[in-house]
């Protein structure tokens, strides 16, 4: 029966998506059509407000993701999706307002009904939650976990993606820890479905991608310097030549001065809408130890610029400066929450508006961690070829724990990737960072502050962590018997 199910697998998720999509359109649609005659005719008013549904949920769909399921976990899902729904919606009434103004319906602009939003996004909230976990729940029942090998060089890079793939314990089933030196790698490979290939020395790695290739094997591996520059490349000819060429120039001057301009706006009305919630935080901030309320340090920008980050204080005053960590006791219990919330990052927009920063870059690390990480990743400059931003691809992927090379990467990925179209989905996808409960996970008191360079030499104890997945094994076996 399964095998019957995997064939038409995509016929059943299309029309899983299908009905999904349609239910939230009809759930805004035909709520506001009960008083809104024209929308149920076919008239001017009906096919603009279709139409507009239809282009701008496409438009966030890409935005925050789609409807994915046995790709992602349904948590993530059901975020995307609400948002998605939420900003659809509020544009569509905003469209069919603007429709509803004429001679017939209203003499002046006025929003049809807004409080009717209320009870259409719990609606969809709920249709939402149901066809995430209710999707995930059908694919794991006809798939089971892929069975993957991870492939590392060292304890310390294992510890890092385990930890990632462990997470996704209903996709993949960990049977092989190997060593990229292990002489009985290509028996582990063919073995398995799925190879996650994690700080792998490049010819290595690229031997190990070519023979997963030849076996049709899923292979998963961590970029580097030179695959950011391969993926912003362009195909070209030399008269029959086939070549790559990728132009690394930086932002033009007009990127430039338009981001500036975006940077302007955004920071003028950010400010306009958060000042109430900068007023509580500061007043918050001053009753609990009547300290001072702002927390200025140095940090680098664009072409090495030093400059005066503000912040709201979540630390008390007098303690050594370093970066988080768990149960951080210099952490005052305001500043948990401004944390959580990331309500102490609202004062950056000043920094913004003098010309400092972005508002969507690279993170403006701290002096010292500068230094620390270009000594051992000397890529980790090319992150000051464009000013420091409060948001980027590192904040929202990333958390304050994730490692130096990780958030490196995903900064030379904007970098080399820049559009104005980024920014902006980039701006939208911020809102998930507020609902994701581990962005501000900090680093645990037994880790490295500062990056490490790997030892050729140091053994992977693949037998600890397999010990370790055993035993989760054998809890999740006696969970599941126990439920039935």
């Amino acid at each position: 029966m399964k095998r019957k199910l995997r064939k038409l697998e995509t016929t059943i998720i299309f029309v899983i998506k299908s009905v999904l999509y349609f239910m939230l359109f009809w759930t805004f649609y035909g709520m506001y059509a009960r008083s809104n005659w024209q929308l149920l005719n076919l008239s001017r008013t009906s096919a603009v407000t279709i139409a507009t549904y239809v282009v701008v949920s496409y438009m966030f769909a890409n935005i925050y993701g789609r409807y994915d399921i046995g790709k992602r976990k349904s948590r993530p899902i059901v975020h995307s999706l609400f948002l998605a729904s939420i900003f659809t919606d509020i544009i569509t009434l905003l469209m069919l307002s603007i429709m509803n103004t004429n001679a017939t319906n209203n003499k002046s602009f006025e929003i049809e009904q807004p409080l009717l939003l209320i009870p259409i996004l719990v609606i969809q909230y709920i249709i939402i939650w149901i066809f995430a976990y209710g999707g995930n729940k059908l694919y794991f029942i006809i798939y089971d976990p892929e069975k993957c090998v991870i492939i590392t060089s060292s304890q310390r890079s294992l510890n890092e993606v385990i930890r990632g793939v462990k997470k996704y314990k209903l996709q993949y089933k960990i049977n092989v820890i190997a060593d990229y030196r292990d002489k009985n790698l290509k028996k582990y490979i063919t073995e398995n479905e799925t190879i996650f290939i994690y700080d792998v020395p490049i010819k290595e790695r690229t031997e190990i991608i070519e023979f997963c290739y030849q076996n049709m094997k899923n292979v998963y591996f961590n970029p580097d310097m030179h695959d950011v520059v391969e993926k912003n490349s362009h195909h070209i000819l030399l008269d029959d030549v086939s070549m790559y060429g990728n132009y690394s120039k930086g932002l033009t001057l007009e990127q430039r001065a338009v981001k500036r301009i975006e940077d302007i706006i955004i920071s003028v009305i950010a400010l306009i809408i958060t000042s109430p919630i900068l007023l509580v935080a500061a007043i918050s901030i001053k009753i609990e130890d009547r300290g001072s309320i702002i927390f200025k340090q140095n940090r680098a920008t664009r072409n090495g610029k030093i400059f005066s980050i503000y912040k709201l204080r979540t630390m008390k005053e007098d303690v050594n400066n370093y970066s988080v960590i768990e149960d951080d006791d210099r952490v005052t219990k305001v500043g948990r929450v401004l944390r959580k919330y990331r309500i102490d990052e609202i004062p950056q927009f000043f920094n913004v508006l003098k010309g400092d920063m972005s508002v969507v870059g690279p993170r403006p690390e701290m002096l010292a961690n500068i230094f620390n990480y270009t000594d051992i990743l000397p890529a980790f400059e090319y992150r000051l070829r464009v000013k420091a931003g409060i948001t980027g691809h590192a904040q929202i992927a990333g958390k304050y724990n994730t490692s130096p090379k990780d958030k490196l990467m995903l900064d030379l990925m904007y970098i080399e990737e820049y559009s104005m179209w980024l920014d902006i989905k980039l701006l939208f996808q911020t809102l998930i960072v507020l609902l994701k409960r581990d962005s501000t996970e900090a680093f645990k008191d037994d880790e490295e502050l500062v990056f490490c360079e790997y030892s050729e030499d140091e053994a992977i104890k693949s037998d600890v962590i397999d010990e370790e997945l055993a035993l989760e094994d054998k809890k999740e076996k006696e969970k599941m018997d126990g439920g039935k």
